[in-house]
């Protein structure tokens, strides 16, 4: 199959042998991301990307890597005039606020659903992230990208089914996509297949782990590691995604 824009990362990813090829663009696409956002391209100069941020925000977690980043001028910048919205948004929010009736059986129930509009508006702006969306919109893009070229492409497939599976949150997402990307024909060769990777490769990490474990015992000192030395970090991007052994992703000055 001739490489596009996005089978070229895909295939750099089945390509490098990870235990998630998704874990692996994921990881790229954020770097690009922060790159865009507050490299040496002054994105966040630009009036119409500090528009989109300013009323977007960043989550929690992209906050983070953003100050890791280590660009305090950009960051500065960007929350500089997301402060003057988030002010003018709070007095909107306040000017429009009506207290609540209070009732027996609002004490009563369990505060599982927020019902205060000031509690309601702040739920809704620690989900919306600048960062978040934009790499949802691109991995939606990839995810169709694996579905063509696993339907489509005979080595693609062949090199999914014989590498090391996906971790257990894009595992997840790729059952589900497969539900909308795949005919009820084409759904009956998948899954099966897919199951049976993923459990040859779950056991294939639990026995990595459970070496790691037996080499601390005295009786094993000069036994081989195997493929343990590194069971950790891979047993942990297995069952979550991510790379928990990675440095944080800096700016390059």
């Amino acid at each position: 199959m001739k490489e596009t824009l996005y089978t070229i990362p895909l295939n750099d990813a089945v390509n490098a042998d990870d235990e998630c090829p998704f874990c692996y663009i994921e990881r790229e696409v954020m770097h690009d991301l922060l790159d865009f956002v507050l490299g040496s391209g002054s994105s966040y100069m630009e009036s119409d990307v500090r528009e989109a941020t300013d009323r977007a925000g960043f989550c929690r977690e992209h906050f983070k890597m953003m100050f890791d980043y280590g660009n305090t001028l950009g960051n500065g910048w960007i929350l500089k005039t997301h402060y003057m919205q988030m002010n003018r948004e709070l007095r909107e929010q306040f000017g429009r606020f009506t207290p609540s009736k209070s009732s027996l059986m609002g004490k009563l129930k369990k505060n599982t659903e927020r019902v205060n509009p000031i509690g309601i508006w702040m739920q809704e702006k620690e989900k919306s992230c600048y960062i978040c969306k934009r790499f949802a919109d691109t991995y939606d893009r990839y995810m169709d990208t694996f579905f063509y070229m696993y339907k489509k492409d005979e080595d693609f497939k062949k090199r999914i089914l014989s590498g090391k599976g996906f971790c257990l949150h894009h595992f997840g997402d790729l059952c589900e996509y497969g539900e909308s990307r795949l005919s009820d024909k084409e759904k009956k060769e998948f899954y099966p297949a897919m199951f049976e990777l993923m459990e040859k490769n779950m056991e294939r990490l639990q026995e990595d782990v459970t070496w790691l474990v037996d080499k601390f015992d005295y009786r094993n000192k000069d036994a081989d590691w195997k493929n343990s030395k590194d069971a950790i970090q891979r047993g942990m991007q297995k069952l979550k995604g991510g790379y928990p052994a990675d440095p944080v992703y800096k700016m390059n000055k």
